[in-house]
Parts: structure tokens; C-alpha cells; sequence
């Protein structure tokens, strides 16, 4: 039995910092170091006041998976016809290198987001289509 990497995050112990995109606040859940940096894990949210301008990217991942806690937030996604809303209680899997864009985000919006690895590349390309 080991408790090499055993970790806990508390909402109240935590504060949520800016991080790869400027209309988002992160608040990290401790994984990465207590994983060595093969997992990610943070909850995301609006940050109060930013300009939204959600870009088509892709991120160069093992896995990707998002949960929404709380409000809606809409992307389009390489594949996917249309706009896919995800509300509180949605979950998407993202596949490796996927190319996908955020198209809005209600207010209040709160999402777990779980990544391999802990560090990932963002790439910003030119369209969601290929």
C-alpha cells in the first residue's frame, strides 16, 4: 500500500487563477502534481468582465473530458453537425487533436475538466473543419 500522490482539494481551501484562455477562470484540483504531470484536472468558469472569443483549436491530448457543473456552454466540433449544447450534468469525451470551437457560455458556467497528459499543446488552426 502506498500514499505516494494521495491529494485532496477543497473549494474553500482553493482559488481560481486565469489560464489558457483569458474569458476563463481555472481552479486546479491538485492532480498534476500528485500525478507527476500525467493528469490535469480543474474546474473551469466565466471570468467576470473578460471579452469572450472563443477561437477554433485543438489540443494535442491522450484524453480530454468535460463535465458541465453548472450552467450551458455551446461548442461546434470537427464531425458534428451544428452547435453541440452541453448543460449541467453533460459530459463530452474530446478526441486526441479533435478541432473544436466554444461558440458562448451562460454566465454562471462551471465545468470539470480531466486531461492527459498534464501538460498538453494548444494549437489555434483556421477552422473547425479539417
Amino acid at each position: 500500500m502506498t500514499t505516494k500522490g494521495f491529494t485532496v482539494s477543497h473549494a474553500r481551501d482553493s482559488k481560481f487563477e486565469s489560464g489558457l484562455r483569458e474569458f476563463f477562470d481555472y481552479r486546479d484540483l491538485g492532480i498534476k502534481a500528485a500525478t507527476d504531470g500525467k493528469v490535469v484536472a480543474h474546474v473551469i468558469r466565466a471570468a467576470k468582465g473578460a471579452e469572450f472569443s472563443g477561437q477554433p483549436h485543438l489540443h494535442k491530448t491522450d484524453f480530454q473530458m468535460v463535465y458541465v457543473l453548472k450552467g450551458w456552454v455551446d461548442f461546434e466540433y470537427e464531425g458534428q453537425p451544428g452547435v453541440t449544447r452541453l448543460e449541467a450534468g453533460s459530459c463530452v469525451f474530446q478526441p486526441p487533436s479533435i478541432r473544436h470551437r466554444e461558440v458562448g457560455h451562460s454566465e454562471d458556467i462551471e465545468m470539470l475538466e480531466i486531461v492527459m497528459p498534464g501538460d498538453f499543446a494548444t494549437e489555434e488552426v483556421k477552422s473547425v473543419a479539417p
